[in-house]
């Protein structure tokens, strides 16, 4: 059977675009120069580029033109750290460290070498963690808090582990889950992968529109709500007391869990209690240790209700059977003696040094966010082309995120994430100043 000419026509399209012939955010021919050029009819160049859309090679914006999408962005996840160039300066993806945190590992190697448990820590560990280590994590929830016994903690591999154990343990394939519109991308990633629905909550400046939260609840089951309420990523709210009582409410109505991502809740002093507090027999409690700790200590927890604890068990017996006891041991030493208490103190006074550098270099830029938090939002004009800004700040070495990785909603927004964790102080200054250049210029309307 004969091949429409259409089709060769968007397979040597989507070809050269993966090849990288055009860089993200290049324009493509108008409908009509692409249909003189491969001789077509204008009616089929439409479907060409339909199809490119479809395939999420290109995005087509009414008025304005084709672009050629950012492929490593386009599969909702964050930049990958080995994609950034060696030399750059990373505001893509935050790994906050501050000065001493390796002589605190050789200490506490040193401390566990004394202790005389190591054979122990060499064996298989419970699933759900040894009982002197979810009772460190218990204490360290009710500093936060939280009050929540030990035997309904569960210890995982990392934040993002327990989110996904959380989700296998609670969701089958097609549940609907809602979520902020612009939202952390790792969950994004992890609902598509288990073949969830995630139904996309309009956002207002203080947070996600719960009048719209409900609407959906009339209207659908609802089976879960995936929020960030002590401060979201990407957008640096936190909810008070009034909008977690309503979130609560409407869950309770209608019989919607709630998984509560706490990663970033650290960097916030005073904050209102936890939607675990308020509505514990819902909600189910998510954080770890990377962001207040380090990237690489994988350590992670889930505060559950009850009844929910067994199915969380044999998830983590199915996918890890275990957290690594050599490094369990070592967190829950770090969570007792206080090394975490004030590597948080120390984060938090270091993420408001970066606020104020940022606030500083991009004043009079609409910028989102937490004056403690390692991020930042950055709304550009809907004229502008994020994607190409951002090549052009790789263009600078300096790497940061479009939108579109953060995005539940198929139209993208216009903005830039940057995270201010990773880099030193005068690096950040430095690259600061790049976006502010690069958004100032704006050659791209």
């Amino acid at each position: 059977m004969r091949t429409p000419k259409y089709k060769g026509v968007v397979d040597s399209l989507a070809a050269q675009i993966r090849a990288g012939r055009w860089p993200a955010g290049h324009r493509l021919p108008t409908h009509r120069k692409l249909a003189a050029d491969e001789g077509i009819a204008v009616v089929t160049a439409s479907r060409v580029y339909a199809e490119l859309e479809a395939m999420g090679l290109v995005s087509s914006e009414q008025g304005r033109g084709t672009f050629v999408r950012d492929l490593a962005a386009a599969s909702g996840e964050e930049i990958d750290q080995r994609a950034v160039a060696v030399d750059a300066i990373d505001l893509s993806f935050n790994s906050p460290s501050v000065p001493g945190q390796a002589d605190l590992l050789r200490q506490a190697l040193r401390d566990l070498a004394g202790a005389g448990d190591l054979d122990a820590l060499l064996r298989y560990q419970p699933p759900r963690g040894r009982v002197q280590d979810r009772a460190a994590v218990a204490r360290h929830l009710r500093r936060r808090g939280l009050d929540v016994g030990r035997e309904r903690v569960l210890i995982v591999n990392g934040a993002q582990h327990g989110l996904a154990v959380t989700a296998m343990a609670l969701f089958q394939p097609g549940d609907v889950v809602a979520v902020d519109a612009v939202t952390y991308p790792g969950f994004i990633v992890l609902a598509r992968t288990l073949g969830l629905e995630l139904s996309p909550l309009p956002v207002t400046e203080a947070g996600p529109d719960l009048d719209a939260l409900e609407q959906l609840c009339r209207r659908r089951r609802v089976r879960a709500v995936y929020a960030m309420p002590t401060l979201h990523n990407p957008l640096g709210w936190v909810h008070d007391d009034s909008q977690r009582a309503r979130l609560v409410s409407i869950a309770n109505r209608y019989g919607v869990s709630i998984i509560e991502d706490a990663s970033y809740a650290y960097l916030v002093e005073d904050a209102p209690p936890p939607l675990a507090m308020l509505a514990p027999d819902l909600t189910v409690y998510v954080s770890g240790l990377s962001k207040n700790v380090a990237t690489g200590l994988r350590i992670g927890f889930i505060a559950a209700p009850s009844a929910l604890v067994p199915a969380l068990e044999r998830v983590i017996r199915a996918t890890t059977w275990h957290t690594p006891g050599l490094t369990a041991a070592i967190a829950c030493r770090w969570l007792d003696d206080g090394t975490v208490d004030r590597l948080e103190t120390q984060k938090r006074n270091d993420a408001r040094l970066r606020q104020s550098i940022a606030s500083e270099v991009l004043a009079g830029l609409p910028c989102m966010g937490h004056p403690s938090s390692y991020f930042l939002w950055l709304p550009l004009a809907q004229d502008a082309r994020p994607d190409r800004i951002a090549a052009a700040l790789a263009g600078r070495q300096v790497a940061v995120s479009t939108a579109e990785p953060f995005a539940a909603t198929p139209a993208v927004p216009q903005a830039l994430r940057l995270a201010l964790g990773s880099v030193g102080i005068s690096d950040l200054r430095h690259a600061l100043h790049a976006v502010r250049q690069e958004t100032d210029r704006d050659p791209f309307r």
